[in-house]
């Protein structure tokens, strides 16, 4: 499947840098019309974000040890760390794991299920997704392990009435191109489903994510994230946001919750287990590029932070 490419956010804007970077790899997608009565086990989906889009008519959620909860038209659920949830057409239905229900493979990425009870009418949309940046992780792990986004709320009605109808209309036409659409239209559902959350939820305006938006921080926060193998210094960085040495390196750490130079340490370090992961560049090159000159060093940091060695993560991957 082709990439679309955006043009990034400017370089004082962070947060939207962040967003930027939430470069989606979808697994899977499938359009689901489900005659009541029906149940659906999803599974845990490990390292990945799940999500349930409702098109038309409503389910109910049940997540462990929570009272069911009723998720109508237009609305989507959105689980960031692949929760196993049961989707259900009333409360106390019974549901089917989802590998053994029946569906219809479209293409390798798309498919549809049809599950015919005889009852009142569920469209539904999921997917099944992974993200393959450093900082795209980092915002995976602040957001709530279940997000729901519901389609009378005044910040999501708009766009999530529009785009669901967008994909309602591209699945029941089925024309050529129609599952790139439907894709596409999906990843704008999730990116737009964390930036309401990111804008109306109290807990995202604490922490890295208030830094993000912090004026000063923001700066050397952009500069880390766009340049880590630049020999950054606390000076430079200080400097960069406008702050004494020791006031941006005291309020870094407050905000952050690390020190500066130890979170473009863990920055580059992340970006070069993701090099090794899916890159081709040995590990003595990935060591250099994280700013290592030795390979050992390099090694043992490595370990440090992740629990293994850079050559163990390599033969796994």
């Amino acid at each position: 499947m082709s990439e679309v490419h955006f043009h990034p956010p400017d370089a004082t804007d962070p947060l939207g840098q962040v967003l930027h970077m939430l470069r989606l790899n979808g697994t899977l997608y499938c359009r689901a019309e489900l005659a009541a009565p029906w149940g659906v086990a999803l599974p845990r989906m490990d390292k990945s974000l799940l999500f349930v889009a409702i098109i038309s008519g409503a389910g109910w959620m049940r997540l462990p040890g929570a009272e069911p909860v009723l998720v109508r038209e237009g609305s989507m659920v959105v689980l960031p760390r692949g929760t196993p949830i049961d989707l259900v057409s009333a409360p106390q239905q019974h549901a089917v794991p989802l590998f053994d229900l029946p569906a219809n493979k479209v293409s390798e990425r798309y498919e549809m299920m049809t599950i015919s009870g005889g009852g009142a009418v569920t469209r539904a949309m999921t997917g099944v997704v992974s993200f393959d940046d450093v900082s795209a992780g980092r915002l995976v792990e602040l957001l709530p392990e279940v997000l729901v986004v519901d389609r009378w709320h005044a910040a999501a009605s708009g766009w999530l009435r529009s785009t669901l109808d967008l994909i309602s209309h591209e699945a029941a036409a089925l024309k050529p191109g129609g599952e790139a659409v439907i894709t596409r239209l999906a990843d704008i559902l999730i990116i737009q489903a964390i930036r309401t959350w990111l804008d109306n939820a109290p807990e995202a305006q604490t922490g890295w994510l208030a830094a993000l938006r912090d004026a000063q921080l923001g700066r050397a926060l952009a500069v880390i994230h766009n340049n880590p193998t630049e020999d950054w210094t606390l000076e430079r960085l200080a400097r960069i946001a406008g702050m004494s040495r020791s006031g941006f390196s005291a309020r870094f750490a407050d905000m952050v919750g690390q020190p500066a130079m130890r979170y473009l340490t863990d920055w580059r370090l992340q970006r070069a287990r993701l090099s090794i992961i899916g890159g081709r560049d040995s590990i003595g090159q990935v060591a250099r590029t994280a700013g290592y000159q030795s390979e050992a060093a390099f090694g043992r940091a490595f370990k440090q932070l992740f629990g293994e060695s850079p050559g163990s993560l390599r033969r796994a991957s």
